[in-house]
């Protein structure tokens, strides 16, 4: 966030900033978080924010070229950033409906993709469509609200624990 927005990003600001890069680290894009708890629609913008006409994206892919035989894949960015501070390689999609068929080539040779979809009817749906594109997919049962929520509630402990019961 910035006084200063980029020339054509006037509209986004006061909203958290969220860069997209790629494996080497260089930008490709950038999408808006609004952080005011009120009605997005009222204010014309979206809880997201994409700028128009980008395509959609996975979030984090360096992560892929990072991570060993197991990745994380989360529905949103915070979560992916979540994750990752606690030592895990992650890779976001921005939104339930943004799975697409390049992402799984992107992930198909992990031994293990371990899907956090969020805890309602649109994170399952994201979750079996991972599921049903990769063998290796397999979801993780988030209780508490998604891992941004439930790391603020319940600690890193809760989340990790979901991935000692996966493993065994």
């Amino acid at each position: 966030m910035g006084d200063h927005p980029f020339p054509g990003h006037e509209k986004y600001r006061g909203m958290l900033s969220i860069p997209y890069l790629d494996r080497n680290d260089a930008p490709l894009t950038i999408r808006f978080r609004c952080l005011q708890e009120h009605d997005h629609r009222t204010f014309g913008h979206g809880k997201y924010n994409t700028i128009k006409d980008d395509p959609p994206r996975m979030y984090g892919v360096g992560s892929v070229h990072k991570a060993d035989s197991v990745i994380e894949v989360t529905e949103g960015e915070l979560d992916r950033i979540i994750l990752e501070k606690l030592g895990l390689h992650a890779v976001a999609i921005p939104g339930a409906s943004i799975w697409q068929g390049r992402h799984r080539r992107m992930l198909a040779g992990f031994n293990r993709v371990r899907i956090w979809g969020d805890p309602d009817d649109a994170g399952a749906e994201f979750t079996a469509r991972i599921c049903r594109a990769l063998r290796s997919a397999k979801g993780m049962r988030l209780r508490a609200g998604d891992v941004t929520e439930t790391y603020v509630q319940e600690g890193a402990e809760a989340l990790l624990g979901l991935i000692k019961e996966d493993e065994q």
